[in-house]
């Protein structure tokens, strides 16, 4: 017979943490990293329920950085959706976007406009 594992084995609970680098719009005063951050706290769903972070979800914000730490399953997917919606909610979407540098890393940065013969008349 083979070996077995122990019955009594816990799963791992999911450590996730997200982190928003808003370095850039913040030095241009473009956007305010108090109200992303209140904004992240209001609308991150848990259970099904907006606002209801309950200990599970942590927004917390550094000098030019937003982090999102969750103890429950997670997805980086959501925090990139919620970012793009606030930068929406602000009008600042024609003028940023939300690009990722690592794994657990986003960053809000300038859209680069290509000026391909503009002043041909």
């Amino acid at each position: 017979m083979g070996k077995q594992a122990p019955k009594n084995t816990k799963a791992k609970k999911p450590n996730h943490r997200f982190v928003i680098n808003c370095k850039l719009p913040l030095e241009d005063n473009v956007i305010v990293l108090s109200d992303f951050e209140s904004f992240l706290k209001n609308r991150i769903k848990v259970e099904g329920k907006t606002g209801n972070l309950a200990g599970s979800v942590n927004v917390a914000k550094d000098k030019d950085t937003l982090v999102v730490s969750a103890t429950i399953p997670f997805s980086k997917r959501y925090v990139k959706y919620l970012t793009k919606k606030y930068l929406k909610k602000q009008d600042l979407r024609e003028f940023l976007k939300v690009v990722a540098t690592s794994k657990n890393v986003y960053e809000i940065r300038y859209l680069t406009v290509a000026d391909d013969g503009a002043d041909e008349e």
